[in-house]
Order: C-alpha cells, then structure tokens, then sequence
C-alpha cells in the first residue's frame, strides 16, 4: 500500500509539471519527447474526444496530461491525503495542509472523497484557460465550503487563514492574529452589497471586476498553484 501511495505521489507530481509547462507553454516545445511520451500511455481516458470538447485542452495535451494522472497512478484517482503531500512538498515552511482540504473538495465535485482524471482537468481548464468570469465562478465555489450558493464571514474567514498558515514564514508583511479577519471585513464591505451578511455569486463577481486589487487577492489558487 505504501508502495501504490509513493508512487500515486510521483505521478501527481509529473502531473504539476506539466502542468507548469502548459503555463509556460512549452508543452509541446519538444515534439520528440512529447510523442515517446505519448507511446507510452498504457491507459487513454474514455470519451476523450467529448472531454477536449468539454475542455480547452487538445487532444495531445489531454493524453499526456492523463499519463501523469494514470500510468504512474493506476488506480485512476487522487484522494485528500495524497493531495496534500504534494502540496506540503510546495510549502515547506508552512502548513499547507487546511488549504489543500479545501481545494482538494473544489475538485471534487462529486463529493465522494476522491479526484478522477475528468475532475482535474475540467477544474484545471478553467483555471488555466478559462474565462473570466468562468474563473471567478470556480474561485467563488471554492469559498463557498458549504456549497449553499452563498459566501459568509466565517467561510471566508477559514479560507484566508488557510492560505496565511501555508504561506508561513514567507507571508509579508508579518501578519498579526487579527489580519486574515481584517482583510474578510473589507473583502465584506465592498461585496456584501445589500447587507444581509452573505456574499452571492453576482455580489462577488461585480465587486472582483470593480476592484482589480481584490480580483487578484481572489484568485488565489493561480498565485498557489
């Protein structure tokens, strides 16, 4: 078992990389490498033409994407535990930890514990390559813990603290106890639009397209990516 988890870590891991290089776009740079890589997918996704359609990724970025998630993962999925080593091993002077749980429930749509291929990717799609407004939706359901359509004080308030303990030492300046709750105060003020203590959808899109300064402190996944 442990043998299965170490090497589920490592495949993850590759995974990122590529990942890394797709922002960088230089996924397909090499095309000798890409394509030894590609004969060497044991396991293609089903439906993968319908997931680049669903998707902004090609065909070829899907496939050596999937190698990542399944030839070095057999099992076909990533469950929370193993989500969070990778991140720790991204933030080692803090602790990653709360932050990756509430990531890792972003992926998981289907809220059974675990992150297939197909939830990675729709998510990472998104993120990567998505539109605004697509990318400020998936940020705002990643604070909205509860999922009841509706972003309150104390949601927000775990999600900034988590992303404070990960950043640790490297956090600046030097917050104080009080900080992570004096930034949800003011991210409150400007979206909480008719005052009745919760945030919707369209309060947090409004308010993120008015102030450039809180749409960058929102998306916070592609800063911890």
């Amino acid at each position: 078992m442990a043998g299965c988890t170490s090497r589920c870590r490592q495949g993850v891991l590759k995974l990122i990389q590529s990942l890394q290089r797709l922002v960088s776009g230089t996924l397909t740079k090499d095309k000798t490498d890409d394509e030894l890589e590609m004969t060497m997918v044991c396991h293609r996704p089903e439906g993968l033409e319908q997931l680049e359609a669903q998707t902004n990724f090609t065909k070829q970025e899907l496939q050596i994407l999937y190698r990542g998630f399944k030839n070095e993962c057999p099992s076909g999925v990533v469950n929370e535990e193993t989500f969070k080593h990778i991140y720790a091993q991204f933030f080692p002077h803090g602790d990653a930890s709360m932050y990756a749980h509430y990531l890792f429930n972003a992926f998981d749509t289907a809220n059974n514990g675990s992150i297939k291929f197909k939830d990675f990717v729709m998510g990472l799609s998104i993120l990567l390559r998505g539109t605004l407004r697509e990318k400020l939706e998936w940020t705002f359901h990643l604070y909205d813990i509860n999922r009841d359509g509706y972003i309150n004080r104390e949601e927000m308030t775990e999600i900034v603290r988590a992303i404070y303990d990960m950043m640790g030492k490297y956090t600046y300046p030097a917050l104080k106890g009080d900080v992570p709750q004096q930034h949800v105060d003011a991210f409150f003020q400007k979206m909480d639009k008719n005052k009745d203590g919760v945030v919707t959808l369209e309060e947090f899109i409004v308010a993120c397209q008015e102030d450039e300064t809180m749409m960058r402190s929102m998306q916070l996944f592609e800063n911890v990516m």
